[in-house]
């Protein structure tokens, strides 16, 4: 990492300590994990995907900018849209982005179903089951390939998802947090890969 990205990391806290105190954007008994809960669990899609320069990635349901904000601080010659459906949370995203000069970063108050254009990847952390979830954006995403991953969904779940990938076990790919990062918050948290 740059001194530059560094010092963007380090910013996070005091800017999501100083909205958290106006709104809750982060559960108030989360802030004491927020680098390890929020940001290194944001990180592990960096362990299995490296976005190239110009890469166009969506981040649906993004709350208060997770995994988008710590993804755009990591791969700043990326391309981030960021959405979600509560206008306070964007209004976080967009203040957070703007405080760290992260010129790759665009916020949307709106669904993911009225998003136009199209994604080289669709990043998410948790924000529904994948079978209602897929559905909202299987049509966002760009035919032309150009990463070591098809183009497709990069999604962070935990918990047993045996039954919830059943109807995607020809496509899916699932990677383990735990063998990337040793905390034991990430004993059951996966990156779930979906190709479309």
């Amino acid at each position: 990492m740059t001194e530059r990205q560094k010092e963007q990391f380090a910013a996070l806290l005091p800017l999501y300590e100083d909205w958290n105190a106006k709104i809750n954007v982060i559960s108030r008994k989360d802030m004491d994990n927020f680098y390890l809960h929020h940001v290194l669990h944001s990180l592990a899609i960096a362990k299995v995907m490296d976005f190239k320069p110009m890469a166009e990635v969506l981040d649906v349901g993004t709350g208060g900018g997770f995994p988008g904000i710590p993804l755009a601080i990591m791969f700043p010659n990326a391309r981030f849209h960021l959405v979600d459906s509560i206008g306070k949370k964007i209004k976080v995203v967009t203040d957070v982005a703007e405080q760290l000069q992260l010129t790759n970063v665009r916020a949307s108050h709106t669904r993911a179903e009225q998003v136009d254009g199209e994604y080289d990847f669709i990043v998410s952390r948790a924000v529904a089951r994948l079978d209602e979830f897929v559905p909202w954006v299987k049509d966002k995403i760009s035919p032309i390939n150009y990463h070591k991953l098809r183009n497709g969904l990069l999604y962070l779940k935990g918990g047993d998802l045996t039954n919830e990938l059943k109807p995607f076990a020809r496509k899916v790919r699932t990677w383990d947090i735990s063998q990337f990062f040793a905390e034991e918050f990430f004993e059951t948290k996966k990156v779930i890969y979906l190709p479309f």
